[in-house]
């Protein structure tokens, strides 16, 4: 479950620095549950190119994490505002925290 959680986090935080067509199969994959043979079907090409391109998409997903660590900032953060929360006294500067967490 954890290693879905990840996937799902880095294609949130980078998927758009992938191509369309590696997003497309990254997607049917991740979000859509099909398995490589659907997705060799609906995308023309062969099990074999669909393995390779997910395997690429997450080496790259996970590359870009290391480089530009945007997911343990928002993490970071997240940490940082919850603690926040705890040390206000106002209701409505709790909820204030609430609503910028919610946004992130």
């Amino acid at each position: 479950m954890e290693k879905i959680v990840e996937r799902g986090l880095l294609y949130d935080f980078y998927g758009p620095l992938l191509t369309e067509h590696q997003q497309a199969i990254y997607e049917a994959n991740a979000y859509d549950n099909l398995s490589l043979s659907e997705i060799a079907e609906q995308e023309n090409v062969s099990r074999q190119a669909v393995h390779d391109i997910l395997k690429r998409c997450d080496k790259a997903l996970m590359e870009y994490e290391e480089k530009l660590q945007l997911i343990a900032r928002f993490n970071r953060n997240r940490g940082r505002l919850k603690q926040l929360k705890e040390k206000l006294s106002s209701e409505d500067d709790r909820k204030l925290v609430d609503e910028i967490i919610d946004e992130l």
